[in-house]
């Protein structure tokens, strides 16, 4: 990868930069604009997502490149910014969260988002359900990956 990347655990001065980020990936991915205010995002990331959840982000330079969160047996969320897509940070954040975890990893994503679809199915994870429990009330998909070594 010719980036220069770090991974580093999220601190909220990158709150504002992190959600717009989460935003705008998000919409690109679904076609459908955030249903909760900036302002509810933020306060979630900060006071729910990390109670929760180890949260890290990929800083490129001094940009948020990604973030992922996660624990040892799920990926809550994870989201590249649309301008650092197809470079391997996903796959990095991914594999950390692998390493973490107790030898499973389940997370659900959007049935409309064939991208990570493809992702996923590139790093292991199977479908195992389908529904549409979920705020946006789109098909959505439970995936679970599980440790060939465990």
């Amino acid at each position: 990868m010719d980036l220069s990347l770090s991974i580093i655990p999220y601190h909220p001065s990158f709150g504002h930069e992190t959600v717009q980020m989460w935003r705008d990936s998000k919409e690109k991915a679904i076609h459908q604009a955030e249903l909760h205010t900036f302002e509810d995002q933020l306060y979630f990331l900060n006071h729910i997502l990390l109670q929760q959840f180890t949260v890290e982000l990929a800083i490129s330079g001094q940009q948020v490149a990604g973030m992922i969160a996660y624990n040892d047996k799920e990926i809550s969320q994870l989201y590249i910014h649309k301008d650092f897509q197809g470079k391997g940070i996903g796959e990095m954040l991914l594999n950390r969260a692998k390493e973490q975890s107790s030898g499973e990893l389940s997370l659900y994503t959007f049935e409309v988002n064939t991208q990570a679809q493809a992702f996923y199915a590139k790093h292991g994870f199977d479908v195992m359900a389908r529904g549409s429990d979920n705020e946006e009330n789109l098909p959505d998909l439970l995936l679970k990956w599980q440790s060939k070594t465990g």
